[in-house]
């Protein structure tokens, strides 16, 4: 289906209450066309809630959204159209081989019986599992299910791809793998919408990222820009003489005005830097006064580092509340 819409997500004042539990509390989102959006959160924080939501799953308690101009509510079929959802366990049949599976779906989204097969090994082959293809998948492990279990929810490849934890158990290896299957999705057209935990994972790939918290967007930006809001650059240094990092000292506060902060045993200095163009002007003055470094480094606030400052704990923090997924369960969804 073509779509025309600069934004595939536009969500206002999400709301989804379980009981005494506000799982989501309106939350907005602005996912434009042909980006990989990030929400970033801990468990409990209301990210799977809000996927559901706007996959039609789930009917919101208060607030709307649109996906690609079309109320998930009210046009409820046409929505399911035009995306495609990706959950955190795997959903396919486990009597069946990797292949029969995914002939199995491709054959239930209309393909033919050439183009369904055609299509299973063009994914198998994508996601490494050829070697395994006629497997029963009781044999499988958990990560070669997790790669089926996306191979299959990409048959269609659909404007809206919404990946819930998609790489969750998987080993480093094939967590790479994913990301660059994520990435050739946008560039071959589709809009990702990805919930994870993993800060590296947000950082590697998103455009854009919301950082939820106990059902609440509580910051949204680029990676940089979010960075950017919890501090400056830091500035390392080493020097090659011990003896040396007391003036190498003197002269960074001289030149950057600011504090600096310094380890003896390890000859080297810390300093924060608002303005990463003093870093030459500081590396001339050292060179002037005969002040040679073993090692120099500017680097920017970590996002676990803007985690920590905006929720006030880090994204794996296990004492979020698990409220969200039990009534999840409960409610058979």
């Amino acid at each position: 289906m073509i779509v025309d819409n600069e934004w595939a997500v536009e969500a206002r004042g999400l709301v989804k209450v379980f009981g005494d539990n506000r799982a989501v509390d309106g939350v907005d989102l602005n996912v434009r066309a042909g980006s990989i959006y990030g929400v970033l959160g801990p468990n409990g924080a209301g990210k799977t809630t809000t996927i559901r939501m706007l996959a039609t799953l789930l009917r919101p308690d208060a607030g709307s959204a649109r996906i690609f101009g079309h109320d998930v509510t009210k046009e409820s079929q046409v929505v399911r159209q035009l995306i495609g959802v990706t959950g955190q366990y795997a959903s396919v049949d486990e009597s069946l081989s990797a292949t029969e599976n995914l002939i199995i779906f491709s054959r239930l989204l209309g393909l033919g019986r050439a183009e369904a097969k055609r299509k299973a090994v063009e994914l198998l082959e994508e996601f490494g599992l050829m070697e395994a293809a006629k497997r029963p998948l009781k044999n499988f492990s958990g990560g070669m299910r997790r790669r089926l279990d996306l191979a299959a929810s990409l048959i269609a490849q659909p404007p809206l791809i919404f990946l819930d934890e998609p790489t969750t158990g998987l080993d480093p290896r094939t967590r790479a793998q994913m990301w660059e299957t994520i990435r050739r999705l946008v560039k071959t057209g589709s809009t990702v919408l990805l919930t994870t935990q993993y800060l590296d994972e947000a950082d590697q790939l998103a455009d854009r990222i919301a950082v939820i918290d106990r059902g609440h967007v509580v910051a949204e930006g680029t990676v940089d820009e979010l960075k950017a809001s919890v501090g400056t650059s830091s500035l390392h240094l080493r020097v090659q003489q011990t003896q040396d990092l007391e003036a190498a000292r003197r002269i960074a506060e001289r030149v950057l005005r600011v504090q600096t902060s310094v380890s003896s045993e390890a000859a080297k200095m810390t300093a924060p830097l608002a303005d990463a163009d003093l870093t030459a002007d500081l590396l001339i003055a050292l060179r002037e006064e005969g002040i040679r470094l073993a090692e120099v480094s500017v680097q920017k606030p970590t996002l676990d580092e803007v985690f920590l400052t905006i929720t006030g704990h880090g994204v794996k923090d296990e004492t979020a509340d698990s409220a969200e997924s039990k009534e999840l369960e409960a409610a058979g969804v």
